[in-house]
Protein backbone atom coordinates (compact mmCIF):
# COMPACT_ATOMS: atom_id res chain seq x y z
CA UNK A 1 0.00 0.00 0.00
CA UNK A 2 1.24 3.50 -0.81
CA UNK A 3 1.50 6.03 1.67
CA UNK A 4 0.33 9.55 0.41
CA UNK A 5 1.75 12.38 1.94
CA UNK A 6 -0.03 15.64 1.57
CA UNK A 7 2.13 19.23 2.11
CA UNK A 8 -0.55 22.15 1.99
CA UNK A 9 0.44 25.72 1.91
CA UNK A 10 -0.30 28.99 -0.38
CA UNK A 11 2.38 28.40 -2.08
CA UNK A 12 2.28 32.22 -2.97
CA UNK A 13 5.10 32.07 -4.33
CA UNK A 14 6.68 28.17 -4.32
CA UNK A 15 10.23 28.66 -2.90
CA UNK A 16 13.03 26.77 -3.48
CA UNK A 17 12.92 25.94 0.81
CA UNK A 18 9.29 24.65 -0.50
CA UNK A 19 10.89 22.94 -3.05
CA UNK A 20 13.20 21.09 -0.58
CA UNK A 21 10.46 19.68 1.29
CA UNK A 22 8.56 18.28 -1.48
CA UNK A 23 11.68 16.19 -2.82
CA UNK A 24 12.65 15.15 0.45
CA UNK A 25 8.64 13.81 1.14
CA UNK A 26 9.28 12.40 -2.39
CA UNK A 27 11.87 10.23 -1.12
CA UNK A 28 9.97 8.95 2.28
CA UNK A 29 6.00 8.73 0.66
CA UNK A 30 5.49 6.72 -2.55
CA UNK A 31 2.67 9.52 -3.72
CA UNK A 32 2.78 13.28 -2.36
CA UNK A 33 0.06 15.94 -2.79
CA UNK A 34 1.01 19.47 -2.80
CA UNK A 35 -2.65 21.23 -2.40
CA UNK A 36 -2.37 24.88 -2.77
CA UNK A 37 -4.46 25.39 -0.82
CA UNK A 38 -6.52 29.29 -0.98
CA UNK A 39 -8.57 31.50 0.20
CA UNK A 40 -11.23 32.81 -2.71
CA UNK A 41 -11.38 35.87 -0.69
CA UNK A 42 -7.73 36.79 -1.02
CA UNK A 43 -5.68 37.53 -3.95
CA UNK A 44 -2.15 36.38 -4.50
CA UNK A 45 0.74 37.33 -6.12
CA UNK A 46 0.41 34.71 -8.46
CA UNK A 47 -3.15 33.76 -9.35
CA UNK A 48 -3.92 30.04 -7.86
CA UNK A 49 -4.52 28.37 -11.21
CA UNK A 50 -0.42 29.97 -12.26
CA UNK A 51 0.90 28.63 -9.07
CA UNK A 52 0.01 25.25 -9.63
CA UNK A 53 1.19 25.31 -13.04
CA UNK A 54 4.46 26.67 -12.06
CA UNK A 55 4.28 24.11 -9.16
CA UNK A 56 4.20 21.10 -11.53
CA UNK A 57 6.65 22.57 -14.02
CA UNK A 58 9.14 22.65 -10.70
CA UNK A 59 8.40 19.02 -9.70
CA UNK A 60 8.70 17.39 -13.28
CA UNK A 61 11.35 15.28 -12.32
CA UNK A 62 9.89 14.01 -8.62
CA UNK A 63 8.05 10.92 -9.80
CA UNK A 64 4.69 10.15 -7.10
CA UNK A 65 4.64 13.93 -6.77
CA UNK A 66 1.20 15.68 -7.44
CA UNK A 67 -0.25 19.30 -7.47
CA UNK A 68 -3.16 20.68 -7.34
CA UNK A 69 -5.94 23.46 -5.95
CA UNK A 70 -8.31 22.91 -2.84
CA UNK A 71 -10.10 25.40 -0.68
CA UNK A 72 -12.05 24.73 2.98
CA UNK A 73 -10.74 22.57 6.29
CA UNK A 74 -7.30 20.74 5.89
CA UNK A 75 -8.31 17.89 7.28
CA UNK A 76 -11.54 17.40 3.92
CA UNK A 77 -8.79 18.19 1.91
CA UNK A 78 -6.65 15.32 3.43
CA UNK A 79 -9.68 13.06 3.53
CA UNK A 80 -10.81 14.30 -0.39
CA UNK A 81 -6.89 13.12 -1.37
CA UNK A 82 -6.47 9.69 0.42
CA UNK A 83 -4.03 11.41 2.62
CA UNK A 84 -2.18 9.28 5.46
CA UNK A 85 0.39 12.14 6.82
CA UNK A 86 0.25 15.71 6.50
CA UNK A 87 3.86 16.83 5.92
CA UNK A 88 4.71 20.49 6.60
CA UNK A 89 8.18 22.40 6.51
CA UNK A 90 9.17 24.47 9.70
CA UNK A 91 12.19 26.99 9.54
CA UNK A 92 12.37 28.02 13.02
CA UNK A 93 11.26 28.05 17.00
CA UNK A 94 8.25 30.44 15.53
CA UNK A 95 7.14 28.17 12.45
CA UNK A 96 7.15 25.39 15.34
CA UNK A 97 4.80 27.19 17.89
CA UNK A 98 2.16 28.10 14.62
CA UNK A 99 2.39 24.32 13.42
CA UNK A 100 2.08 22.65 16.55
CA UNK A 101 -1.47 23.66 17.35
CA UNK A 102 -2.53 23.19 14.21
CA UNK A 103 -1.31 19.56 13.79
CA UNK A 104 -2.50 18.67 17.05
CA UNK A 105 -6.19 20.10 15.96
CA UNK A 106 -5.83 18.31 12.67
CA UNK A 107 -5.08 14.95 14.67
CA UNK A 108 -8.04 15.54 17.12
CA UNK A 109 -10.73 16.70 14.28
CA UNK A 110 -9.77 13.47 12.04
CA UNK A 111 -6.93 11.13 13.04
CA UNK A 112 -4.49 12.28 11.14
CA UNK A 113 -0.58 13.20 11.76
CA UNK A 114 1.66 16.04 10.89
CA UNK A 115 5.37 15.33 9.95
CA UNK A 116 6.89 19.06 10.71
CA UNK A 117 10.45 18.49 8.54
CA UNK A 118 12.88 21.09 9.95
CA UNK A 119 14.38 23.31 6.84
CA UNK A 120 17.47 22.33 5.80
CA UNK A 121 20.17 24.87 6.85
CA UNK A 122 20.46 25.98 2.78
CA UNK A 123 16.66 27.44 2.58
CA UNK A 124 15.50 28.23 5.81
CA UNK A 125 16.12 31.95 5.83
CA UNK A 126 14.09 31.91 2.50
CA UNK A 127 10.03 32.71 2.61
CA UNK A 128 7.34 33.61 0.54
CA UNK A 129 6.70 36.76 2.29
CA UNK A 130 10.30 38.03 1.82
CA UNK A 131 10.76 36.72 -1.80
CA UNK A 132 7.27 38.85 -2.90
CA UNK A 133 8.66 41.80 -0.83
CA UNK A 134 12.01 41.44 -2.96
CA UNK A 135 10.33 40.71 -6.10
CA UNK A 136 7.80 43.83 -5.54
CA UNK A 137 10.86 46.21 -4.89
CA UNK A 138 12.30 44.93 -8.19
CA UNK A 139 14.97 42.74 -6.09
CA UNK A 140 16.38 39.37 -7.76
CA UNK A 141 14.92 36.65 -6.53
CA UNK A 142 16.13 34.23 -9.20
CA UNK A 143 18.37 32.07 -6.05
CA UNK A 144 15.55 31.82 -4.42
CA UNK A 145 12.52 30.24 -6.25
CA UNK A 146 12.56 27.50 -9.14
CA UNK A 147 12.96 29.01 -12.34
CA UNK A 148 9.23 28.38 -13.70
CA UNK A 149 8.22 30.71 -10.32
CA UNK A 150 10.78 33.28 -11.12
CA UNK A 151 9.67 33.30 -15.13
CA UNK A 152 6.19 33.66 -13.85
CA UNK A 153 7.49 36.71 -11.18
CA UNK A 154 9.13 38.47 -14.35
CA UNK A 155 6.39 38.01 -16.66
CA UNK A 156 4.45 39.96 -14.29
CA UNK A 157 6.92 43.25 -14.58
Amino acid sequence: MTTTALLPGSYDPLTNGHLDVVRRAARLYGRVVVAVVHNPEKTGTLPVDERVRVIRESVTELPGVEVSAHTGLLVDVARQMGADVVVKGIRSETDYAYEHPMAAMNRHLSGIETLLLPADGAVAHISSTLVRQIAAAGGDVRDLVPEPVWRALTARD
